[in-house]
């Protein structure tokens, strides 16, 4: 599905990341990701990332960084041919925080991280694409607001505008879509007690949260040529959760 595509993931030590490197891999893709400072897990995915077969390289870089994102990508673009086919644009960071918690620190923080640092993703990988996939991981919280996360929530919903945006500017060589996550068995949920876990799938009509694989399996569609024909399109994986 991928063979013979080198995609770049950011934040790809853990998580959706993780898994979105490890699928890319699966289907034949060779696979840059970035990471923060969690060198154990980044060591780990990348092995098991390597162990189908397919090329994966790590890089510590911070998205908040340009020129840290940029060196990253020139390694990648010039590794087996020239170049880069494809973009997750995944780091991110959340921290549960209410209006009246939330300092201008923290605002700034969450805008540089995920809406910033989706801009400079695009903007290091047009150096080196001049044709492929980008997706953009979002949220649902961008469609239908939170109560602990207006940062995270506007972050993600500038991400959209963002995708919406690029895809009209890039086309028609680069297509530009979107993954809007709802709950997901990561990191994020890992403080749940039991009684929150129950109260979560409650709200699912699937009944259950979703694997991180089962978002990083339509990001891979979104990747591929099955999905030549979508651009701008923003992709709801919440099991009902929110249906609009």
């Amino acid at each position: 599905m991928l063979e013979g595509r080198k995609v770049m993931v950011t934040g790809g030590s853990r998580g959706i990341g993780s898994a979105c490197v490890k699928e890319i891999c699966l289907r034949g893709g060779a696979v840059g990701f970035t990471y923060l400072s969690d060198d154990s897990s980044a060591t780990e995915t990348r092995d098991i990332a390597r162990s189908f077969g397919s090329e994966c390289v790590r890089y510590r870089a911070d998205v908040k960084d340009l020129d840290e994102l940029r060196s990253a990508f020139r390694d990648l673009a010039m590794r087996g041919g020239y170049g880069i086919d494809g973009v997750v644009v995944n780091a991110g960071i959340f921290n549960r925080t209410t209006i009246k918690e939330l300092d201008r620190n923290g605002w700034d923080m969450t805008m540089r991280t995920n809406l910033e640092g989706a801009f400079n993703t695009v903007k290091a990988a047009l150096e080196f694409m001049e044709r492929g996939s980008i997706v953009m991981v979002s949220s649902q919280l961008a469609i239908k607001g939170s109560e602990h996360g207006a940062d995270y929530a506007a972050a993600k919903a500038g991400m959209l505008g963002l995708v919406r945006s690029l895809a009209r500017e890039l086309a028609p060589e680069i297509r530009v879509n979107a993954v809007a996550p709802g709950f997901v068995d990561t990191d994020l949920l890992s403080g749940d007690t039991p009684d929150k876990r129950a109260e979560r799938i409650s709200k699912v009509p699937l009944g259950r949260v979703a694997s991180p694989e089962e978002i990083a399996r339509p990001v891979v569609f979104l990747l591929s040529d099955m999905s030549s024909y979508i651009t701008g399109a923003t992709l709801d994986i919440n099991g009902g959760l929110f249906i609009h």
